[in-house]
């Protein structure tokens, strides 16, 4: 998981040598890109995240705040877990495009967070779209609602260290697992995205429509198979592969539904299919 290590500082040096190239992406069709900088997205005491909406939120919902579920305050959530309505009082610093901190953010609850399948925590916030757009000229970052393409050029954006790394998405991982977690239908970046620890949490952005697709979380640091921090790829025959240096995010398209008017949680809504308590 790509938390803050002690050795993330000399990571930034090092990271991505010797990294075992992925298969190769398919050719994605040109498309515009759009400008994707620092704006909307934050920095957490320990991780990335950013300020999300739904394509039917509304200015006047209370901003949400999007990170991994191992980036949660309380510790990891055990296999099998899924945490709702906790309250919290985490900060988060937002970030302008440059990606200075224009203001501090801070959270009431806990909305949902879980690692078994995905690892996202989501984190209502006291303040609305609509009274941070008007305070500091930030949008929120909208969540695609449809599932994302291999060969997408993507960007992660850490608010953490400040920082942008640029690559396409080389396909999707049928079980990824990493110690005693599971996730599915897990994306593999192409090497490009050499991501390290801090930028869990962190929004992957389509550059073609601006809108996030997945949630940073993992890649393999050492070439251990299946441990933490070296998370192997498990097909459905139950095949195993390590693939050193590679880094992987967990699809967002299937939270929308799960959220219904005012951003409230309904995991029993038509369309959801995230992991239940």
């Amino acid at each position: 998981m790509n938390k803050p290590l002690l050795a993330a500082l000399s990571a930034l040096a090092i990271a991505g040598l010797g990294a075992t190239p992925a298969v190769a992406a398919p050719q994605a069709k040109t498309a515009k890109a759009v400008t994707v900088d620092f704006a909307g997205t934050v920095s957490l005491s320990n991780c990335s995240g950013s300020v999300i909406r739904f394509p039917n939120s509304v200015d006047s919902d209370p901003a949400l705040v999007l990170t991994n579920g191992h980036c949660l305050e309380t510790g990891f959530p055990d296999p099998g877990e899924v945490i709702t309505g906790q309250s919290s009082s985490r900060s988060f610093g937002l970030l302008n495009s440059a990606g200075s901190k224009v203001a501090t953010l801070r959270a009431n609850q806990v909305v949902y967070s879980t690692m078994t399948d995905t690892d996202v925590t989501i984190y209502r916030t006291t303040t609305t779209y609509a009274a941070i757009k008007s305070s500091y000229g930030i949008s929120p970052l909208t969540m695609q609602d449809t599932h994302p393409t291999a060969g997408t050029g993507i960007k992660v954006v850490s608010g953490y260290w400040k920082r942008i790394y640029s690559c396409n998405v080389d396909g999707f991982v049928y079980r990824l697992k990493e110690g005693d977690w599971t996730w599915k239908d897990s994306v593999r970046y192409t090497s490009a995205c050499n991501t390290i620890g801090g930028t869990s949490g962190s929004p992957v952005i389509d550059t073609s429509t601006g809108k996030v697709v997945a949630v940073n979380n993992t890649g393999n640091e050492d070439g251990e198979r299946c441990t933490e921090n070296n998370p192997c790829e498990v097909d459905a025959n139950g095949n195993v592969t390590v693939r050193q240096g590679i880094n992987y995010a967990e699809e967002t398209y299937n939270i929308p539904a799960c959220f219904t008017t005012g951003n409230k949680l309904n995991l029993s809504a038509s369309g959801c299919t995230l992991p239940k308590p």
